[in-house]
């Protein structure tokens, strides 16, 4: 992979590669020379005595306290220090990774007024490999995400944990060390713009975005193998009837399983003599319920995208642009609050919820045949055997857990320090809370996977559409089709690893 020039508009496709995959970033001459300038303007600012927020004054509430110049440094380090105080299980290797790739490549734009050091520590960092520990609780959403940001910085400073990939916790000195990277010694300015934005909600969330579209599209895929073991119907996906309500992603949810259904030899066995009128609605309605969960996960990522391109420090230095740094000033704003993200993973979350419930339901419909189509629970001998019976119940089960993930955060609040932060955006939680569903919606999705294959073992050796037996053979070559009761857990993790990992995409 080309390596990633920080101070880029960066994509979720970026943060992923670099995150998970380990793609190389690098610091660029002409940037480095620019955040050098920048610095030094800034530090002649600094000399002239006025406060300026979070350099040589406290924090929050603390706003009003002035801190005496010999001591600005040493206030920068003591906040690093002072708000890692995070909670629970350590982010993922990739989510944390995120955190620290996408601050440096937000303080590359010379909007934070740290020095290059700063940037390149991360970019050695990154580059050999290295993930910070970083507790998934303690953020608020607002005035960044303060605690797990600190925890990131810490490895920087070479203290906390750290981990390379596939490796197990060591302390940060060591790991730095190993790598052949000296600790930061922070200056003005810098530990806050180490921690003051919404780079840890970006990353948790857009990583779990990526993952929601690989569940989407997967969801088609499953939901035109059950079509198809069912012998339901393809005309409720017709282009005529799209463009009657041409939704994005409806039209491009239908588009997508008129492809699937080409050249089915199931299909036309049952053309002529099929007297069923409308199939259920989890069936007939896929283009508008799957399609309605791509539109709003395409938002949702867009906001995402928006958010990992823009400047979310405080405060913020700013200058006329054509005068270089002459105009420079040091403003204090809120691009720091979550809301956005919040409000868009919440979108996202919910819109999970409904795909997960609409897969769920028709696993049901492919278990309650009741012999119609398909045996009774997909047994080969009903009654002796109970087929795919319980792994409805575990999809339904997940589908009701789900439920209670679609709670908005972005609604929720409570005040923090002193009450200056008086509404926080809860994004942090938000972010959580869609990796959890997404999560959640893969197994139902590998649960109807392997239920509606189980439904194409009776229809041989007719053969469903071109795409659906591409996602058959897929499956197939994960596991076999069940010839008695036996226990399936392990099929049900093989099958939502490889969701998770896009192999069942409509492409």
């Amino acid at each position: 992979m080309e390596p990633f020039v920080l101070g880029s508009e960066v994509e979720l496709t970026d943060l992923y590669e670099v995150s998970a995959l380990g793609r190389p970033v690098v610091l660029q001459a002409a940037t480095r020379a620019l955040m050098a300038k920048c610095r030094k303007e800034l530090m002649t600012l600094i000399s002239r005595g006025a406060p300026i927020y979070g350099i040589n004054t406290g924090f929050g509430e603390l706003a009003s306290k002035r801190i005496p110049l010999a001591d600005c440094r040493a206030l920068q380090t003591n906040l690093v220090r002072s708000h890692a105080c995070g909670a629970g299980e350590p982010m993922t290797y990739a989510q944390a990774r995120g955190i620290l790739f996408l601050r440096a490549n937000e303080l590359s734009k010379c909007h934070g007024g740290v020095r290059p050091e700063v940037v390149e520590t991360v970019v050695k960092c990154l580059n050999a490999g290295l993930s910070p520990f970083v507790p998934t609780r303690g953020s608020v959403g607002a005035s960044g995400d303060l605690a797990p940001s600190a925890h990131a910085a810490l490895l920087l400073l070479g203290e906390g944990r750290a981990r390379f990939m596939d490796g197990d916790w060591v302390s940060a000195s060591s790991a730095l060390k190993k790598a052949g990277i000296k600790p930061l010694e922070l200056e003005e300015k810098e530990g806050l713009s180490l921690i003051n934005g919404t780079q840890a909600m970006q990353s948790v969330g857009g990583l779990g975005m990526l993952d929601a579209l690989k569940v989407w599209s997967s969801s088609v895929a499953a939901a035109a193998m059950t079509v198809e073991a069912l012998k339901g119907t393809p005309v409720p996906f017709s282009e005529q009837i799209s463009a009657l309500k041409p939704h994005r992603g409806q039209v491009r949810t239908a588009a997508m399983l008129r492809e699937l259904f080409e050249d089915s030899e199931i299909r036309l066995s049952h053309l002529a003599n099929d007297t069923r009128v409308q199939d259920p609605y989890s069936l007939r309605c896929i283009p508008q319920v799957h399609g309605t969960v791509r539109d709003a996960l395409e938002f949702s990522s867009n906001v995402v995208e928006t958010e990992m391109q823009s400047v979310t420090d405080n405060p913020i230095v700013v200058w006329d642009e054509g005068s270089g740094f002459a105009n420079m000033q040091v403003i204090s704003g809120g691009n720091f609050h979550g809301q956005g993200l919040s409000s868009a993973f919440d979108f996202a979350c919910s819109n999970m919820v409904s795909l997960g419930n609409v897969c769920e339901r028709r696993v049901f419909q492919l278990v309650s045949d009741s012999g119609k189509i398909l045996p009774p629970f997909l047994a080969r001998n009903p009654g002796l055997e109970s087929g795919w019976m319980i792994n409805q119940y575990t999809a339904a089960s997940i589908a009701s857990e789900n439920k209670t993930l679609a709670h908005p955060a972005s609604s929720d609040s409570i005040p923090t320090s002193g009450n200056r932060e008086d509404f926080v955006s809860m994004g942090m939680w938000a972010a959580h809370k869609l990796n959890m569903a997404v999560k959640n919606t893969a197994y139902i999705v590998a649960i109807e996977l392997l239920a509606a294959g189980q439904g194409l073992e009776f229809h041989k050796p007719l053969k469903p559409g071109r795409g659906v037996q591409r996602t058959y053979e897929t499956l197939r070559s994960l596991v076999k089709p069940l010839t008695c009761d036996k226990s399936t857990a392990d099929e049900i993790a093989i099958v939502h690893k490889a969701v998770l990992e896009g192999r069942f995409m409509v492409l």
